[in-house]
């Protein structure tokens, strides 16, 4: 047995011991998962409703969502939020749940999606939607961050955290109405790097709803560089 498959033998044995005395749980219905499945069961990912946009011809339902708002050059969410299933559960694990390695992972199952996409081939660099630092402390980390982290590690392009910071602590999007939302995420992003050098860049949330949030950041960044091209990437879209 070569030195390599030995190696691989023992990290197999390693990662079945783990998993027998510390064994991971789906995040989604709490069945113990087996060593080949990662964060959700396969049964409850067979569950998920996915968009396939990265199959579409025609405009999807995203990009007609920000139609006459702002120019985008592409938009994609991997799958349809829905209340009480895995997704739901897939994201609350996310943000509340300490799960930051989640949101890695599904970002490099939405990156393998979008490998060959035309529109998404020149992507030079990911912008992570930013949190206000007290959120952040208070989560531990950026889910959104993560997501590009994912991303990023599919595509080997970089990750811009610190040129745009969000200078206003939002309330909780979830019980506002469209006009309420779009008040409470205005003037909130501020551009503080050189983003004069990219041509396209992508923009990270990690489920949208009305698109008020990206809306004010793609803005902000097309005021900072408007010759970029921006698109969006988000795991979860919520139907409306």
């Amino acid at each position: 047995m070569s030195f390599s498959n030995s190696k691989k033998q023992i990290q197999l044995v390693a990662d079945g011991l783990v998993n027998l005395l510390f064994p991971e749980l789906c995040v989604a219905c709490e069945t113990e998962l087996s060593v080949k499945e990662k964060y959700i069961c396969y049964g409850c990912w067979e569950t998920i409703h996915f968009t396939y946009f990265e199959g579409f011809k025609e405009p999807s339902s995203l990009d007609k969502l920000f139609w006459g708002r702002v120019l985008l050059e592409g938009t994609y969410a991997m799958f349809y939020f829905q209340r009480e299933k895995a997704s739901q559960k897939l994201l609350h694990a996310l943000k509340y749940q300490f799960k930051g390695n989640l949101g890695v992972h599904l970002g490099s199952v939405a990156a393998q999606r979008l490998q060959n996409h035309a529109i998404f081939k020149d992507v030079q660099a990911l912008i992570p939607v930013p949190l206000h630092p007290k959120k952040a402390f208070i989560r531990g980390y950026n889910q959104s961050e993560k997501i590009a982290q994912g991303i990023a590690s599919v595509w080997n392009i970089p990750i811009i955290n610190q040129e745009i910071l969000k200078t206003k602590h939002t309330e909780s999007q979830t019980k506002k109405d469209q006009f309420q939302r779009w008040e409470n995420v205005t003037s909130i992003f501020s551009v503080k790097g050189d983003l004069s050098h990219y041509q396209h860049i992508a923009i990270v949330d990690d489920v949208i709803t009305t698109g008020a949030t990206l809306e004010s950041m793609a803005k902000e960044l097309k005021a900072a560089n408007p010759r970029m091209r921006i698109s969006i990437i988000s795991l979860a879209l919520a139907k409306s």
